[in-house]
């Protein structure tokens, strides 16, 4: 909410040369975060000018000037030249001279242009920062101002003020409203607050039809609780936009558009009750809020044409949809210059219902933002007032004595509250009279009785529901700094759970080997997910970028994703893991109508929802390419691939405390000859390999990328509970190679559980070390080559053991594989 601080000071007094940071640091203390401030770009000198002749010069370029001579003060009389020609002699006019400066840091100086020296600069009101719009030079007499020559344009324009931005939380809507600002401002201040609707009173008026038939309220609240209309007649519709005005509402962040529409919004900015103005003359008949019928539309003020929903709640005359209630008008009815006769319509509709159609239809409005966090419902009339007066004053128009008045009559709320709940709440001891002027301050209706108080809140607080809503305002209003800080005692016998310490320790582990850990967004395009899983994946009903409607199935089109931002950038050596959930389908289907807001769904409701959420398993993955190791003195670059994969593989399976076995075998999005899937304890928990270099290619990285994910969720599942050391084994080792010739289909994994199997416990450890096909083997065979260290627990081994064990290991390959010692 950005709060214009020259409208602020009408309500609550100001210091001298307060600045937005002076007024933020206040409202900082009563909850309001500070977001910034604005204004104050343009300083002067900017005066008003008179036009006191010009010439027009045709230049060479086609273009014509005019060399003008314009007063800038009494008897001072300055020449400049301009390109527009829609100012008149004897015009008063907006002159910026040498060494002032408009918005956007656009600096004035004398200077030679056009075979004159411009002494200045005749603004428009875009260049002014007034208006959006170049209609050419702002002549002060269309504003309906004569002022003398020499004035400061800055202070008559309001060219000079700046406004402070708060950040206004959901359940404090009465804040987006310099009404709601001031209230807050005085509270934080203690000075005194001057409420905007004193100032206005309530016009009587009748003959106007309303009628509300929401007949099937939803979630068991009607849509419209109070309806207010009033007509102006007569009004000039083209009349222009005070500049005082125009600049508030930029300031404010709304941008100036027409008469009737920039009261409206005015009004709204001011009192928090978002408003309407229907062109009177092109309602048939009177209004009807209903809800919508199947297959209705309507074309709102944006020109387009929507197709309404049955729980849109809908403003009506007897043609049918006028507008959707609390987000936008319609087309039909709009006020345009041509409009002589408004009615204006300010209305409280259901937040709940507001919020829906906002977000169905993606129409976020001013005026929804206000009715989704709840309007006070006393302030309508004073709204629709407030906007004729205006309408009046600005616009020539009058009041016909045509409006109506419906209200759904709701009893308040009264919330009885303990003295001592606020005290056992916060752990301060807040006195009992602390409390009620607390309590009296915001505005509430008070009814002390034994050891508690009866609270009413007030009509602009819908938020106060609770009896911890009121000890959050006493706690906010004495002030956050009184509460104080404990630090809390951690419960013994607590600590990471066992999922969490082996994320710790894998994540830990594979950063300490070399990879980044990233984090990516979990939303993926049909073609991402279809090039690793055949799953089906799971559709996002309203994604936040249509290019990417699914939600991920597996973590490595991310990893790609980021690996080709950090290529572009010049990171040719790139090695990433990520941690995070994918989202495979649901076993039940999901549920298209969700439950109400405020009533606690059925056990069945409830079970439907928790079957229809996706299933979520956590998982690993990473990726690398490029060197893993980079050349040096007296070494080659090693690049990174399958075996990195692998090592990557093994690391966070030992951290789980487990073994794995790899099968290779052809894996989607995988090299057909280069990827596996994982297995452990006969359960397949993830893949290993390098991507397909056509999809390598799609994201425009190298060929060769090696790629790992793993189920984690799977693997601490499979986990013991207790991570067994292994034991120190301090015999010395003998070691033996062997070299094996197999049938090439053979794999080399399988062939080294078998050597596993026969060798017995002497053998510790056995390792792939060299892989041969060619000549001198049989057609159709290939020779593996095994590293194999023997040592025993109690003795030293001698050579003669452990080529007994070694032996033995050869036998039950050779019985398996047709294995055979190469010679």
């Amino acid at each position: 909410m950005r709060v214009p601080l020259s409208w602020l000071v009408e309500y609550v007094e100001l210091e001298p040369n307060a600045t937005p940071h002076d007024v933020m640091a206040e409202l900082v203390k009563v909850g309001l975060e500070e977001e910034g401030a604005h204004g104050g770009d343009i300083r002067g000198p900017i005066v008003v000018g008179k036009v006191i002749e010009f010439v027009e010069e045709p230049q060479a370029n086609g273009k014509t000037i005019r060399w003008c001579q314009v007063e800038v003060a009494p008897g001072v009389v300055n020449g400049i030249v301009c390109g527009a020609r829609n100012f008149f002699e004897g015009d008063k006019v907006v002159v910026t001279l040498p060494g002032s400066a408009l918005p956007g840091g656009f600096e004035i100086a004398a200077r030679k242009t056009y075979g004159h020296v411009s002494d200045g600069m005749i603004a428009s009101s875009r260049e002014l920062g007034l208006s959006d719009e170049h209609e050419g030079i702002l002549r002060l007499q269309t504003l309906g101002l004569d002022p003398e020559v020499g004035t400061d344009a800055l202070e008559l324009l309001g060219l000079n003020e700046s406004a402070a931005e708060v950040n206004v939380t959901p359940d404090r809507g009465y804040c987006l409203s310099i009404r709601g600002i001031a209230r807050e401002y005085a509270h934080a201040s203690g000075v005194k607050f001057t409420d905007p609707i004193s100032r206005v009173n309530p016009k009587q008026a009748a003959g106007f039809e309303v009628v509300v038939t929401d007949t099937a309220p939803i979630h068991g609240v009607q849509g419209c609780s109070r309806f207010t209309t009033l007509e102006v007649r007569g009004i000039d519709a083209t009349a222009k936009v005070p500049g005082w005005m125009a600049n508030r509402l930029k300031l404010a962040g709304m941008r100036s558009i027409s008469i009737a529409v920039d009261i409206t919004n005015y009004v709204m900015l001011e009192l928090g009750q978002p408003l309407h103005a229907y062109d009177a003359d092109k309602l048939v008949g009177g209004i009807t809020v209903r809800r919508a019928q199947m297959g209705e539309r309507l074309v709102t003020l944006d020109e387009k044409d929507r197709e309404l929903h049955p729980q849109d709640l809908l403003i009506c005359d007897q043609a049918g949809p006028i507008g959707l209630a609390g987000v936008m008008g319609g087309a039909r009815t709009e006020v345009s210059e041509t409009t002589k006769n408004v009615l204006i319509e300010a209305a409280v509709f259901d937040p709940i219902s507001i919020a829906r159609s906002a977000r169905r239809h993606k129409l976020p409005s001013e005026a929804s933002k206000r009715f989704e966090r709840g309007v006070d419902r006393e302030v309508g009339p004073y709204a629709a007032a407030r906007v004729a007066q205006l309408l009046i004053e600005l616009a020539g128009g009058e009041l016909s004595g045509v409006g109506s008045s419906y209200s759904l009559n709701e009893p308040p709320v009264e919330i009885e509250l303990p003295f001592t709940f606020a005290s056992e709440l916060v752990g301060v001891d807040y006195p009992n009279q602390q409390i009620l002027d607390v309590l009296h301050q915001i505005g509430c209706e008070l009814r002390v009785h034994d050891d508690a108080v009866a609270v009413t809140p007030p009509s602009w607080r819908p938020d106060l529901r609770h009896k911890t809503d009121l000890v959050e305002e006493v706690a906010r209003l004495v002030g956050y700094d009184r509460i104080p800080v404990r630090i809390p005692v951690a419960p013994p016998g607590r600590g990471l759970t066992p999922r969490q310490q082996l994320r710790r320790r894998v994540l830990n582990g594979l950063s300490g080997a070399g990879f980044v850990e990233v984090l990516n967004y979990p939303f993926c395009s049909s073609e991402q997910n279809g090039a690793f899983s055949s799953v089906e994946a799971v559709a996002l009903e309203n994604p936040i970028q249509s290019d990417f409607p699914q939600l991920r199935l597996s973590l490595l089109p991310g990893l790609l994703s980021a690996a080709a931002r950090n290529l572009s950038r010049g990171a040719s050596s790139v090695a990433l893991i990520e941690e995070g959930s994918v989202f495979l389908p649901a076993p039940a289907e999901p549920v298209l109508e969700l439950p109400v807001g405020n009533a606690r769904p059925s056990e069945e409701v409830l079970a439907a929802l928790k079957a229809a959420i996706p299933v979520q398993p956590r998982h690993i993955a990473g990726l690398m390419f490029g060197d893993w190791i980079p050349q040096g003195p007296g070494q080659q670059p090693v690049q990174a691939g399958f075996p990195q994969a692998l090592m990557a593989v093994e690391q966070v399976v030992r951290a789980a405390g487990l073994g794995h076995e790899i099968h290779q075998e052809p894996v989607q999005g995988l090299h057909p000859g280069r990827s596996a899937r994982i297995m452990v304890l006969g359960t397949e928990i993830g893949l290993v390999g390098e991507v397909d270099p056509a999809i390598a290619q799609e994201y425009h990285l190298p060929r060769r990328i090696g790629v790992f994910e793993l189920n984690l969720d799977a693997l601490h599942q499979l986990a013991p509970s207790v991570l067994q050391a292994s034991e120190l084994r301090v015999m010395p080792a003998a070691t033996q190679d062997i070299s094996l010739v197999v049938s090439q289909d053979v794999v080399a994994g399988d062939l080294a559980a078998a050597i596993s199997e026969g060798a017995g416990e002497l053998l510790e450890s056995i390792q792939v070390v060299d892989l041969y096909v060619g000549p001198g083997l049989p057609q159709g065979t290939k020779s593996v080559t095994f590293s194999l260290v023997f040592r025993a627990i109690d003795k030293t081994l001698t050579q003669a053991e452990a080529s007994a064990s070694r032996d033995a290991g050869v036998a039950v390959a050779a019985q398996k594989y047709g294995a055979s010692l190469r010679s």
